[in-house]
Formats: C-alpha cells, sequence, structure tokens
C-alpha cells in the first residue's frame, strides 16, 4: 500500500487486518484540465486513454483490481466483478483481490465491511439513491447482522455547502421523522441546508448499525478532491474497499 500520493485518504476505522481501503485525490495521474490529474471518471469527457491511464496506475498502486460500476443514481447493489462494468450504485465483495469501487465528486462515498474481515461494500450515495435505499440494499448484499458491520463515510459535500430543495427533505422525512433535524435553513428563501453524512448515520441507524465512522469532508472546500458543484465539467475521485490477497511464500 505504498507508491500512492501522500494525500491520499486511508480511513480511520477499526477494520480488520484483512481489509483494505483508499480514498483517492486530484494527485497522481495523467489528465490534463480540467480534469487534472488522477480523473478516473469515464464518462465526464476525460480523454479516455488517460482515463485508461489513470485506471491502470490505480491497479498497480493498489495491488488488487477495480470492479467499475456504471452509476445512475439508484439502489441496485451487485456483487464485484472486475472483468465487466456493471450498472448499479454499489458492489460487494468476498474475493480476495477484487476492490469495491465507486466515483464521486460531492456525493458520498459509502465503504462496508464485517468484522470478521470475509466481506466488503462500497455504495455511491447521492441524495437520491440515499433516500431511495442504496445503503439498506447494500446492507442487504453484504448479508451480515447489523452488530457485525462497520461503516466508513468518505468524502462528500458538507452540510455548510448543500443547499436544496424542499422536495429532498420531503424524500427523506416521509416515514422517517428523525430525519427532520438533517435540515437547516439556508440563507436563500425556499431553500435548506443538507446534512448528506447525517443522513446517512439517519438511515443505517435504522437498520440497527451503530458503528459508524468517517465524515466530515466536505468536497465544494477541499481542492484536494473533484467537486460538481464547483465546476460542473470536472473529474471523479475513487472511494475503494477490498479484501487483501493471501501472500504466497516462495519454496525453498
Amino acid at each position: 500500500m505504498s507508491g500512492w500520493p501522500a494525500d491520499w485518504l486511508v480511513p480511520d476505522w477499526p477494520a480488520p487486518a484483512t481489509v483494505r481501503a483508499c480514498v483517492t485525490t486530484r494527485a497522481g495521474g495523467v489528465s490534463r484540465a480540467p480534469f487534472d490529474s488522477f480523473n478516473l471518471g469515464d464518462h465526464v469527457g476525460d480523454d479516455p486513454a488517460a482515463v485508461a491511464a489513470n485506471r491502470a496506475r490505480l491497479s498497480a498502486w493498489l495491488g488488487c483490481r477495480p470492479a467499475w460500476l456504471s452509476q445512475v443514481h439508484g439502489t441496485e447493489a451487485v456483487q464485484a466483478d472486475a472483468g465487466r462494468c456493471m450498472v448499479a450504485d454499489a458492489s460487494w465483495s468476498e474475493k480476495p483481490g477484487v476492490a469495491c469501487a465507486v466515483l464521486t465528486a460531492d456525493c458520498l462515498p459509502v465503504l462496508f465491511c464485517d468484522r470478521a474481515g470475509t466481506r466488503v461494500a462500497a455504495a455511491h450515495a447521492g441524495w437520491r439513491g440515499l433516500a431511495g435505499g442504496v445503503l439498506e440494499r447494500t446492507l442487504d448484499a453484504l448479508a451480515r447482522p447489523p452488530e457485525e458491520v462497520l461503516v466508513w463515510l468518505g468524502p462528500a459535500i458538507g452540510p455548510a455547502a448543500f443547499e436544496v430543495g424542499p422536495e429532498v427533505r420531503e424524500a427523506f422525512v416521509a416515514g422517517r421523522p428523525e430525519a427532520e433535524a438533517t435540515f437547516g435553513p439556508s440563507l436563500n428563501p425556499g431553500r435548506l441546508m443538507a446534512d448528506l453524512y447525517a443522513l446517512a448515520r439517519v438511515r443505517l441507524a435504522v437498520r440497527g448499525v451503530r458503528a459508524v465512522f468517517g465524515g466530515g469532508e466536505c468536497t465544494l472546500g477541499d481542492p484536494r478532491f473533484y467537486s460538481y458543484r464547483q465546476q460542473s465539467t470536472t473529474g471523479r475521485f475513487a472511494s475503494l474497499v477490498w479484501l487483501q490477497p493471501e501472500r504466497t511464500v516462495p519454496a525453498d
């Protein structure tokens, strides 16, 4: 896990030794502006050759193969397959060496593992997917009791920057009045400020998942990360979690 840029994030969570995870930043790639430099999104208008080079560099640094998704702001959770790109917003794996990966630029990336270190998952949670149940679908796919699940919330647009309309609040509060506290007033009439991190914690708590870590990074105000709200033509960074492949000992 050495050799990648120093400003990449490594989750601070009590995951077992078999679990590895990281979040990339803009640093370390070959993409030119406005995608500079480590853009991993192949759907944003960047040079495909640059994206391919960045993805190859990522695989080499991680020592595993990311399973990329075609994300649609939905709730589908699939088994990670590094050999093909599937339409989904979450994936899970119990196969060492295959990384569950999600791409974001303000949406919330959520990483999961079980305490035994035998299964991992990653979810892309924009507000639509979050309200629709992408975290719940990911937990179903993970297939572990809630007390055995660890969750880490990656960099996303923060509560001081995420302004939304009343329809967003309605989508979350319907049937879950506890979500009301995650919304605050905006300086703009008819608008609200939403806390994606708190909304995710509410959804997870309803399912009995209490071991939730991370949160607090704001992509809009942090130049390390791509931010769609700050610059609509921009790249995507990746949040990844995988099971460490077993090391083989050479024969004498």
